[in-house]
């Protein structure tokens, strides 16, 4: 007896879904690093760091400024599992001039704030945010002139 070849076609097709979807579903398909990385101590998932309201509140009144004076035209938040950072472009197809970070386990050390250009250098690190934006205060007074 043969089976029609879509009748034979779709219980191929369903027995490997079923088998790919059971593989993917399984939490030892994930290599182990990155497993260890999702999981933390308490067998929770950690919360992505963010900003709050009062911190957009600043940055963004930064980035307007020099939206303003035609320097920056684009941003990006990314809220990551250890850190939140504002990007900010020139043009939304290069490179981020300037990364806002904010990193809470770096909090007692060197400062949970940090400015970094596109070239990776830490231009300004401190434990408040107001310290670290004064970093642009200094180009708004060449934009002024």
């Amino acid at each position: 007896m043969f089976l029609p070849v879509e009748t034979a076609l779709k219980a191929l097709l369903s027995t490997k879904s079923r088998a790919m979807l059971a593989l993917m579903s399984s939490p030892k398909s994930i290599e182990p690093q990155r497993r260890a990385r999702l999981v933390s101590k308490r067998g929770r998932t950690p919360a992505p760091v963010a900003f709050t309201r009062s911190e957009l509140t600043r940055i963004l009144g930064v980035y307007g400024h020099f939206v303003a004076a035609g320097e920056w035209r684009d941003y990006a938040i990314d809220c990551l599992s250890e850190r939140a950072v504002f990007s900010i472009f020139r043009k939304a197809s290069e490179v981020p001039l300037y990364r806002i970070e904010k990193r809470p386990s770096l909090a007692r050390k060197q400062g949970e704030w940090m400015i970094v250009s596109m070239t990776g250098a830490i231009l300004k690190r401190g434990h408040q945010l107001s310290q670290v934006l004064k970093l642009f205060d200094r180009q708004k007074l060449k934009l002024a002139t």
